[in-house]
């Protein structure tokens, strides 16, 4: 298990690891072997841009870690708007009203522990840590818009009307959510606390939002939206994005690395001292069949950002 506490300048250093970025541009039809979350490199492109970002994700940090550090809890349960903007060319499938309520039941289940594996799936050893996060999600609209872009990429254009997009809407209190052809591979990605409300919230790719067809599988069951939702709440990859990286939760095993399709329990990690992965967490990049918790340190990282002062308190009780 991992040490919660880092120095503000091991913070900056883990803020500021860069990877190289390229636009993304492919729009292949051929169903994906691995999964794929652009979040941490969108993140690393921000910094670059916006050197205080930086600066206003440790002071994130240092109250987050505060605040679980004395037990400041939400007081009630937090109810999230959320608006979902569909960008489609009119040759493509319709993503149907029905379809987009589906992501929303999946989204309720998983963050409630009402999913099918929450009450008898988990293994033994990680029972004890698994967690009903206690936040819900309402639809209040949904907005759409025709496009001629065959994909999008990941520099958050879908999110400005002036580049063809759609602006995100009252984004201090409402999550946004865009559906479109992301392309290159690419399932979704997430903006983190802390960066500019004009781009905040989640984009899903249209082939893998809500309960989508066996075309989209291994990624058909709406569970590309959980991982990218918790990366909007402040979690990140459970393998910390770092071979056996530290993901500022206390209660969820160091990982290699990512992981993929639908491991078998138990799985060892190659990470010492001996101990077994939590496969099963949402934050891993396993199919969405093989991930299905968080724990309860995750919870707690959550929810810090909603108390008084946080950085999401804006989304009132």
């Amino acid at each position: 298990m991992k040490k919660l506490v880092l120095s503000a300048i091991g913070l900056l250093f883990v803020f500021s690891c860069q990877k190289e970025e390229t636009e993304v541009t492919s729009t292949s039809s051929t169903p994906l072997a691995r999964r794929s979350c652009a979040s941490q490199d969108v993140l690393d492109r921000q910094l670059r841009e916006d050197p205080s970002l930086a600066i206003r994700m440790n002071k994130i940090e240092a109250f987050t870690e505060t605040a679980i550090r004395q037990k400041r809890l939400v007081n009630g349960k937090i109810v999230i708007p959320v608006i979902v903007n569909v960008l489609q060319r009119t040759s493509e499938t319709k993503l149907s009203d029905a379809q987009i309520q589906t992501q929303i039941d999946v989204l309720n289940k998983d963050f409630n522990g009402t999913n099918s594996e929450y009450a008898s799936g988990i293994p033994a050893e990680f029972n004890g840590l698994k967690a009903n996060v206690g936040i819900s999600f309402e639809l209040v609209n949904i907005i759409r818009k025709s496009t001629t872009k065959t994909s999008w990429g990941t520099r958050d254009t879908m999110k400005k009307s002036k580049q063809g997009g759609i602006d995100p809407t009252s984004p201090s209190n409402t999550l946004n959510l865009w559906a479109c052809t992301i392309g290159g591979g690419i399932l979704g990605y997430a903006q983190f606390p802390g960066g500019s409300l004009s781009t905040d919230g989640v984009v899903i790719d249209t082939k893998y939002f809500g309960l989508s067809s066996a075309a989209s599988y291994p990624y058909n069951l709406g569970r590309t939206a959980t991982h990218e939702v918790g990366h909007w709440m402040n979690l990140r990859h459970i393998w910390g994005d770092a071979s056996c990286g530290n993901d500022q939760v206390a209660d969820t095993p160091v990982h290699k690395t990512a992981n993929y399709g639908a491991p078998v329990y138990p799985y060892p990690s190659a990470c010492l001292p001996a101990h077994n992965e939590m496969t099963m967490n949402y934050m891993d990049y396993t199919d969405d069949r093989g991930m299905y918790m968080f724990t309860l340190g995750q919870k707690n990282r959550m929810a810090a950002i909603f108390v008084s002062g946080g950085s999401r308190s804006g989304f009132g009780l």
